[in-house]
């Protein structure tokens, strides 16, 4: 199973679509955002905002934020949305700010990220000292059944093994990443979080298509569709239930400060 550390710079990301058939990834940002406890008149920088409806949850509380995305794609949308909030295109292992922040947050954009370590460091730079990293991300184990029934099929089909765009780290290896970036781990989650793909008709072949979309670029146009047929096949006995699909997250939660 290889990873590619350069994928999430490639991921063509359908704005619309996420918000619209996979808004489930921001209504589970609530609790992140209790954690987080934004301040009144606290700087504090979303990272991996995505179209920004968390970004605007934390500026409602009276706090100053920047919300920042690789996706221009995702900044357009956020922008256009939220007007009156900054945005910027950035890279996750790769920014700076002019300006320290005294919190990053980030939901379920960490393991998009290449260069966990670079991230690691470029969040240190941005925060006060005592500033707080507050985030959730997949953790090991994340999608398994799902990536699973991906490269089965991909074998099945004759095609190169897909080089995959996530990174989902054990909870013991990132905090020792944290911990040697800097950082001083306050609390750490890993937890099962079975999620309904209410919105995808088609099952584990909708979300391939939305959070795998670069693994298709390679495959021949006419072996798409029945590829996608045979993710969901494979991928059926674990994740589809009578209520409907049900994908098979795991997710890391965790809140660390600036040593």
């Amino acid at each position: 199973m290889a990873l590619r550390y350069d994928t999430p710079r490639l991921m063509r990301w359908n704005a619309r679509a996420y918000d619209s058939s996979f808004g489930y990834v921001s209504a589970h940002g609530a609790p992140l955002i209790e954690l987080l406890d934004p301040q009144p008149g606290e700087r504090i920088l979303d990272l991996g905002c995505g179209t920004g409806v968390l970004t605007a949850d934390i500026a409602a509380r009276g706090t100053t934020v920047l919300g920042m995305d690789g996706s221009a794609a995702m900044i357009e949308v956020a922008v256009s949305q939220h007007p009156r909030l900054e945005f910027m295109v950035g890279e996750g292992s790769n920014f700076g700010v002019g300006v320290p922040y005294d919190a990053v947050f980030s939901n379920a954009a960490l393991h998009w990220m290449g260069h966990p370590d670079a991230v690691i460091r470029c969040v240190r730079t941005a925060l006060t000292p005592g500033g707080r990293f507050v985030a959730e991300m997949g953790g090991a184990g994340n999608c398994a059944a799902l990536t699973s029934a991906m490269l089965t099929a991909w074998r099945e089909n004759g095609l190169p093994e897909p080089e995959l765009p996530w990174y989902f780290p054990s909870p013991a290896e990132y905090a020792a990443r944290l911990e040697q970036g800097g950082f001083t781990v306050r609390l750490l989650e890993y937890f099962d979080r079975p999620t309904p793909l209410d919105e995808c008709p088609n099952g584990a072949a909708d979300w391939v298509r939305m959070f795998a979309s670069s693994l298709l670029d390679g495959v021949p146009p006419a072996t798409v569709e029945p590829l996608l047929r045979r993710v969901n096949e494979l991928a059926a006995p674990a994740l589809r239930r009578e209520s409907g699909w049900v994908a098979d997250y795991v997710r890391l939660r965790f809140a660390a400060v600036r040593a």
